[in-house]
């Protein structure tokens, strides 16, 4: 039986998602596999951007045109908008980006401040996740928080502590890339625990499993942060696949693949659960700004197992 198999019928909610680097072959997958809803982070694209309008380019595509190609596959797309760490280390350009961001964080679709935090933990790092942190809680906003790679049991402590010196609620706040290392201290100071299974690095879906079975499902969610690395879309799904062949039950599955990410998000104000549960109708013929996910004639694929392409 195959893992699709196992999870017919269940729905997924990826919150952490780099669809920018992905193809529409990756959506039509993750439609295929369940996934009804994604967050896509703002994030490093892999080189540094050089000045702030690639930053308000970037910014107003997650708000559009990545909003719109996942319409066209039944997905409802929506995102996190901020500075990331790596790149709040070019102050001269993180002051400007700084001055855009409340032209975003106030738009359709944007459920957060996000994903910020540290990647060095430098004091450049330090002085923007403490800016945004501002904006986010004068938005009413949850924070979507990235840890850094190194240092990192030190670096989420910091990031949580300077949430609450901030006055933000731990309610508010989601923190991701979690591992074994950091989940109890997250937990235990009542924040949301986020991880991202993702292959040979951060968090792999059997050690997730172990995870969901020694703390449980409450407040944690996973996500597949797949973007222009090595990654899979398919890493929700799949995970939920594994915790059922694991015997973990359907509910507590639900809630670390999807109710947890909709509470946490909805505090925003711009998703619902009544929402995410009603059908999203697929029109591709339907363009944005003149554009479309079809090439011209071209008709959608309907026959994906086929080895022919017409």
């Amino acid at each position: 039986m195959s893992f699709m198999d196992s999870i017919r019928g269940m729905s997924f909610f990826d919150m952490h998602v780099h669809m920018t680097s992905r193809t529409t072959d990756d959506y039509q997958a993750m439609a295929d596999a369940g996934v009804v809803a994604m967050i896509e982070p703002a994030f490093w694209l892999g080189q540094p951007r050089t000045g702030v309008d690639s930053f308000r380019d970037y910014f107003a595509s997650l708000v559009g045109w990545e909003r719109f190609r996942a319409s066209q596959f039944g997905i409802r797309h929506y995102c996190t908008i901020g500075l990331n760490s790596k790149e709040a280390n070019q102050e001269e350009l993180a002051e400007q980006v700084m001055e855009i961001l409340p032209l975003f964080i106030y738009k359709e679709g944007v459920v957060g401040v996000g994903e910020i935090g540290f990647d060095d933990q430098t004091a450049a790092e330090d002085k923007y996740y403490r800016a945004q942190l501002d904006l986010a809680k004068e938005a009413g906003l949850p924070v979507q928080i990235h840890t850094p790679h190194r240092d990192k049991k030190q670096g989420t402590s910091r990031s949580m502590d300077i949430a609450i010196e901030h006055g933000l609620e731990p309610g508010m706040v989601i923190v991701d890339h979690n591992n074994e290392e950091t989940v109890r201290e997250v937990l235990d100071r009542g924040f949301w625990a986020g991880f991202t299974i993702y292959p040979f690095t951060k968090m792999g879906n059997e050690r997730m499993v172990e995870i969901v079975k020694q703390y449980g499902p409450e407040r944690i969610m996973i996500n597949s942060a797949a973007d222009w690395g090595i990654s899979d879309p398919l890493a929700v799904p799949k995970t939920a696949a594994l915790m059922k062949q694991s015997g973990i039950s359907d509910e507590a599955i639900k809630l670390v693949t999807f109710t947890n990410a909709v509470t946490a998000f909805a505090q925003s104000g711009q998703l619902s659960l009544d929402e995410l549960m009603q059908p999203k109708g697929i029109d591709q013929s339907q363009r944005y700004n003149g554009s479309s996910v079809l090439r011209g004639g071209q008709a959608p694929r309907v026959d994906k197992e086929s080895t022919i392409i017409k």
